[in-house]
């Protein structure tokens, strides 16, 4: 299998990882364990930072994948896409936000901005999932 192939399955897997990483942070800093959640965040902001590179690499590389399924799947599939796209964009610079009012020892600011991003980046990992499973997994 060729690199360009192979991309798209480690892009799914790094957003998968980054989804696992996120929720057990949240888990941990809800039970107190402000050391392990600091951990696990800082592991899922580097999976989704190699996702990136990952998933930046294989547009590069690979031309338009275009989906194939048909019938009601077609515009669920663009809807799942679009809201995808949109929403990844968005938070993008706001787990940079967060992330950086943590380091920084600002807790209250990390916290309030915690609570709209964790949602949105679950929401952008999980259709980022379904999104590849749908393009090379589903015949519909």
């Amino acid at each position: 299998m060729t690199l360009a192939a192979w991309l798209p399955h480690l892009t799914a897997g790094l957003n998968a990882v980054a989804l696992v990483l996120m929720l057990g942070g949240f888990a941990l800093v809800k039970s107190g364990r402000r050391d392990l959640h600091r951990r696990l965040m800082l592991a899922a902001v580097a999976a989704s930072a190699l996702f990136l590179v990952a998933y930046l690499a294989h547009h590069a590389l690979n031309p338009i994948f275009v989906f194939r399924g048909t019938g009601i799947a077609r515009p669920f599939y663009y809807t799942l896409l679009i809201s995808h796209v949109a929403l990844a964009a968005l938070v993008t610079p706001m787990i940079g936000l967060t992330l950086w009012r943590a380091l920084a020892g600002r807790f209250e600011p990390h916290r309030g901005l915690a609570r709209w991003t964790l949602p949105v980046w679950v929401y952008v990992s999980v259709t980022g999932v379904m999104v590849y499973a749908l393009l090379y997994h589903v015949t519909i």
